[in-house]
């Protein structure tokens, strides 16, 4: 499930592409004094993910953005678009905005047979854990996690990537249904690195830190109707960590199901 919000720019601004922040605590602070406001400290993965404001690239004064806010919980987007047609001016860092027009989506991977393609609009944050060094044959002269590169391989990135999908999968998918790690088979057919690439983050510590991020194409074949739920569930709460902060989000770009044409995607988005 998603809140779409249509922005305008209310005046000229430089684009920040380190909105990340800004943005997450306006969700946060739509989110106040609601049952979601006791999640906003713990350490768990948190059940929404966002855009960034697309498309990228300076502002003029009158021009269109959009932002779309994903998440499993339909009352949790339902705050938040109050929020959004309750206080219109909406000012990310120094881009300042007004909501135009806040709408519903509902995008689904499709019918078990379906196949697509998944764009991450936002960089994937994906660490690996010390105690996972020698396994992958890490030599690195920390004892901190260390942000998945290329150089790793694709072993580390892909069991980062289920083992966290599946720790969700935990918080907000019944327990009775099999995670993504209790089923066979991949959780995408294709991984495509569009590039690597680090950018200044500054999280709840107040500190700024450099973290590696990556951008991806993934293709997909829905399996059955497990791996279709796995598959929507990473497009509302995003893959890879720190999703609350806009990374690991996801769009669909292409979708052709049983007795479909192919299909463009949603949006497309940088």
């Amino acid at each position: 499930m998603r809140v779409l919000a249509r922005l305008r720019a209310r005046a000229d601004a430089a684009y920040n592409n380190a909105y990340h922040h800004k943005l997450s605590g306006r969700i946060w602070n739509a989110l106040e004094g609601t049952k979601y406001d006791a999640v906003h400290n713990n350490d768990d993965p948190k059940p929404f993910v966002f855009s960034n404001p697309f498309p990228p690239g300076d502002l003029r004064e009158g021009d269109e953005r959009t932002v779309l806010i994903a998440s499993t919980e339909e009352p949790l987007l339902t705050h938040v678009a109050r929020d959004l047609q309750d206080e219109r001016e909406w000012n990310i860092g120094e881009m300042p905005f007004h909501v135009e027009a806040v709408s519903a989506l509902s995008p689904d991977v499709g019918e078990p047979g379906t196949s697509g393609r998944l764009s991450t609009g936002t960089g994937v944050v994906v660490r690996i854990p010390p105690q996972r060094f020698d396994e992958y044959g890490i030599e690195v002269d920390h004892d901190e996690a260390e942000f998945w590169r290329p150089e790793h391989s694709m072993n580390p990135f892909q069991n980062q990537i289920h083992a966290n999908l599946d720790r969700k999968h935990g918080l907000f998918e019944p327990d009775y249904l099999p995670g993504p790690t209790d089923t066979d088979g991949d959780l995408f057919d294709g991984y495509e690195l569009i590039k690597t690439f680090a950018i200044p983050v500054t999280p709840t510590t107040g500190v700024t830190e450099t973290w590696v991020l990556s951008k991806w194409r993934f293709d997909y074949t829905v399996r059955d109707d497990d791996h279709r739920r796995h598959l929507n569930l990473a497009l509302d709460v995003g893959i890879g960590e720190r999703n609350s902060l806009g990374f690991g989000f996801m769009n669909i770009v292409e979708k052709t199901g049983p007795g479909e044409s192919e299909l463009e995607g949603e949006n497309a988005f940088a």
